[in-house]
């Protein structure tokens, strides 16, 4: 079963069951730019998730959810409301998983000109269908409580169905298998580098593969590397943070994406010369 969960410092914990994913956010976190790049549901249980697409700003409250098309980039936030934190459901639709469903469905042929829907971010209205998908999966907010592989297949299989329920041109879209495209890497990493993302998923997120990434950004920036420009970018703005005052040493490398305090403090002193608390 393919499950794993990560405790990320103070601020996140998130478990992975086969493409659904379980959040739970203990402070509110800064803007951060979030590219899918696969199909996704992403339903609200408490707190707030604030979106924010470049054209209008969407507030998705307990009890909601929200459709995100594949490979669209938004500014995403997730808060406490109401004095409770974040807890979420992120339900992923690989590639892999919407081939099966086209086969499961007799491989329906669409014409060229198949009405689809506008593929922005759109939040879904409260059906009968979502609100008992996402009832039947609020037990397993409890850690300790595994559910079965083939009952979280089910569960993508159901959340698909609730889609076409809202809207049947749902399908015309979501079989659309071309390759994703890919965004500039030095646009998309200078608007995120910040944020808790690998290099890999900084790949995955500019539609390459690793390999293809690591060649490019060679090709833009030759003389670094990715590592390497993205620990020095962190750094420097760690720095400006700690100068200006009225930060936690916590809050300034977590914010930066820094997960391990000593890892901070070692880097910073290597790039810098002197600590973190030894900064004027």
């Amino acid at each position: 079963m393919s499950t794993s969960g990560e405790n990320i410092g103070p601020m996140k914990m998130i478990f992975n069951y086969n493409d659904i994913f379980y959040s739970f956010i203990y402070d509110d976190l800064g803007d951060c730019i979030h590219r899918s790049r696969e199909y996704a549901l992403n339903y609200v249980y408490s707190g707030e998730m604030i979106l924010d697409n470049g054209e209008e700003t969407i507030h998705v409250l307990p009890g909601e959810c929200v459709f995100i098309p594949r490979d669209h980039r938004i500014t995403l936030q997730k808060k406490t409301y109401q004095g409770e934190r974040y807890c979420g459901i992120f339900m992923m639709f690989t590639r892999e998983f919407l081939k099966e469903m086209y086969a499961r469905m007799g491989g329906k042929k669409f014409p060229a000109n198949a009405s689809k829907l506008p593929l922005g971010v759109l939040k879904l209205p409260q059906t009968v269908e979502l609100a008992s998908l996402f009832a039947s999966m609020t037990p397993y907010f409890d850690p300790e409580v595994k559910p079965r592989e083939e009952f979280m297949r089910l569960k993508l299989q159901e959340g698909f169905m609730a889609l076409l329920a809202i809207d049947d041109r749902f399908a015309p879209a979501m079989f659309d298998f071309n390759e994703p495209w890919k965004i500039d890497i030095l646009d998309f990493m200078e608007r995120n580098y910040m944020c808790e993302l690998s290099i890999e998923e900084i790949a995955h997120y500019t539609g390459r593969s690793l390999a293809t990434f690591k060649r490019d950004f060679k090709k833009a920036l030759p003389g670094t590397t990715p590592e390497k420009w993205l620990i020095t970018k962190r750094l420097d703005a760690a720095y400006e943070m700690i100068r200006r005052g009225g930060m936690k040493m916590v809050d300034v490398y977590t914010s930066v994406g820094f997960r391990n305090p000593s890892h901070f403090s070692t880097a910073f002193k290597r790039r810098f010369g002197v600590r973190p608390s030894e900064v004027a």
